[in-house]
């Protein structure tokens, strides 16, 4: 009897140290939440603060992966809204401050505070992120008509070259898809066990990702609307746009990757919006393979590339 009372605590305490651990030194257990919405598909679920893998992420309550804010713009403060994907979001696997948003708003704060009142007119810098992954140009549109654009003197839209062909938004994942949890697991253990189980996408995603029709039209119909709605609202517009890993150097984007590229640089030049296309500045980089975490998603340093580039062009709204 005794025996077996020493393997149960033995047991218990195991699987304590273990629950404890997986938490504390890996984040699981507490993943972050997805809820669904009609039109934009989903999205990060409010009110948000966690770690995963030693990085810290914090949602707000508009879903952004940014601090509380005002809905209202606040006295001498210049705002920006970021509208990306994984690649703005950072996803479990960038820290809140490596992401592009703390990153050039902390270049920006360091412009603004190094000139004079009389250079300009800002004292406070706030750069909003309005992301999530998978999201495409349809669903940052979405986003926009829901939330309004903040009062933001500026809106950047950061696409890669995967999203000239997203699909509709859709809610299908949210709650099936174990990359898209709609609740807490139990146990961090729990958790940790699905991450080693074989992964299939929901069956009706096929449907989905097999949409008809000219998508990447589609996409740059949405792009359109937001400009419009950037316009409306008094804002400048930026346009960017991300490579791949494998467009980087030779042999260069694939035929269908460059036809896309060539309809999306004749599409900003007769709807007149500033576009930066990344891959020339990739190309001139010095191992360009260190901006990468992956195939498409960018490390810190791709990430802060980026931010330098979008904090050069947003200076001059601060004069």
């Amino acid at each position: 009897m005794k025996v077996l009372l020493v393997i149960v605590v033995v047991l218990v305490g195991v699987f304590l140290v273990l629950e404890v651990g997986l938490r504390s030194l890996f984040g699981f257990g507490n993943p972050l939440i997805y809820i669904t919405d009609h039109k934009i598909g989903y999205l990060l679920a409010p009110n948000q603060n966690t770690t995963r893998m030693g990085n810290r992420i914090m949602i707000n309550e508009y879903s952004m992966r940014s601090g509380a804010i005002a809905l209202q713009l606040p006295p001498s403060t210049i705002r920006i809204l970021l509208l990306g994907d994984s690649i703005v979001n950072g996803g479990w696997w960038t820290d809140q401050q490596d992401t592009i948003s703390t990153q050039l708003e902390i270049l920006l704060l360091k412009q603004f505070g190094d000139q004079t009142p009389a250079q300009t007119k800002f004292a406070q810098v706030e750069v909003l992120n309005a992301s999530a992954n998978s999201w495409g140009p349809r669903n940052q549109l979405a986003y926009l008509q829901r939330f309004g654009t903040f009062d933001a003197q500026a809106i950047v839209l950061v696409i890669n070259t995967d999203d000239l062909f997203a699909t509709a938004p859709t809610s299908v994942p949210i709650g099936r898809d174990r990359n898209y949890p709609d609740q807490k697991p139990p146990l961090a253990i729990i958790e940790a066990i699905s991450r080693f189980l074989p992964y299939s996408p929901p069956p009706e995603m096929a449907a989905v990702n097999a949409e008809k029709g000219d998508r990447v039209g589609f996409n740059l119909e949405a792009i359109a609307q937001i400009q419009t709605l950037t316009q409306a609202a008094g804002a400048k517009f930026l346009l960017i746009m991300t490579p791949l890993l494998q467009e980087i150097g030779k042999p260069g984007p694939r035929d269908y990757e460059l036809k896309a590229r060539d309809r999306l640089t004749e599409f900003t030049k007769n709807q007149q919006i500033t576009y930066i296309d990344f891959l020339p500045i990739f190309n001139h980089t010095p191992e360009p393979e260190t901006l990468y975490r992956d195939h498409i998603h960018l490390s810190p340093q791709g990430n802060q590339k980026v931010s330098e580039v979008i904090c050069q062009w947003s200076v001059a709204i601060g004069h």
